[in-house]
């Protein structure tokens, strides 16, 4: 794939390493994407390993990069961040930015059969195949040492892309995510428009159906926040904790007394989550 050359929109350094915004032509979405890098200070001297995290319904690549406090603790490790946008935007597709839940910012990380989306919506593909191969040509990472984490709906992608990928990713972690899309509104809304009526093909899109098929070697984070307030009606977190026991994989479930859904809680154990993925990506 040869890849559109890289856009420079803002740069700031941060925690002796560098903050940068991009944009840059998609071949996978067929328009402008865009996409936030945290090049940690060690990349001045070697390529460093690279975690990548997808956000939530509504979010932008700026909400994680400002918002989460990671910069910090990847310093301290050693580790490139990668925050994409969450869909395509300003397609042309009719009714696309008439709801916050689907369209756009709601990309769902899933590659579109449905038309009119099918053209633009192929966030699984951009995070999985286009992203990295741009990440890997323009910045001194080890292409063959990536994780993945997210919250909510890229909590949801996060698990998906690894899962399906468990070659490519070495580790993955999750912010209260969406376990089961298949069983909650905001996922049905998402996967009847995007993949259509045929449920068996929204399989490959649902962590709690992938995890009893797709083996994953490494432990699997999750924390989630008990006041939440979509915790018992979208993100359903039991649903795949059992999902886990019964196909024998490893999962950390942790709830956290008193967090909800906000950037609050993520900043509160982003140290942790850090931690876990350096463990694989860093062996420390």
């Amino acid at each position: 794939m040869t890849s559109q050359p890289l856009n420079l929109v803002s740069q700031s350094t941060c925690f002796e390493g560098t903050v940068a915004f991009y944009r840059h032509g998609s071949s996978t979405c067929q328009g402008d994407m865009k996409f936030a890098v945290y090049v940690p200070p060690q990349a001045k001297l070697a390529p460093v390993p690279v975690l990548y995290f997808l956000s939530g319904l509504t979010c932008t690549e700026e909400n994680f990069i400002v918002k989460a406090g990671a910069q910090r603790f990847a310093a301290q490790y050693g580790l490139m961040l990668v925050a994409p946008d969450t869909s395509p935007r300003n397609t042309g597709i009719a009714g696309e930015d008439e709801d916050w839940d689907f369209g756009t910012g709601a990309g769902f990380y899933v590659d579109a059969t449905q038309a009119p989306w099918s053209t633009h919506y192929n966030m699984y593909s951009y995070v999985t195949q286009e992203l990295p191969a741009l990440i890997a040509e323009h910045f001194p990472v080890q292409p063959d040492r990536q994780g993945i984490f997210g919250h909510s709906m890229g909590g949801h992608g996060a698990l998906v892309c690894a899962l399906r990928n468990p070659d490519r990713y070495l580790s993955v972690s999750a912010f209260a995510p969406i376990v089961a899309p298949m069983q909650c509104p905001w996922g049905q809304k998402a996967f009847t428009h995007y993949l259509g009526n045929d449920r068996s093909t929204w399989r490959e899109y649902d962590a709690s159906e992938l995890v009893l098929t797709h083996p994953f070697s490494s432990p699997i984070l999750i924390d989630q926040g008990s006041a939440d307030s979509f915790l018992e009606t979208q993100l359903m977190p039991a649903v795949f904790q059992q999902a886990c026991t019964q196909s024998g994989r490893s999962l950390t479930l942790r709830m956290q007394t008193g967090y909800d859904h906000s950037y609050y809680f993520i900043a509160t154990f982003i140290e942790d989550h850090i931690r876990h993925h350096a463990k694989f990506l860093q062996g420390v």
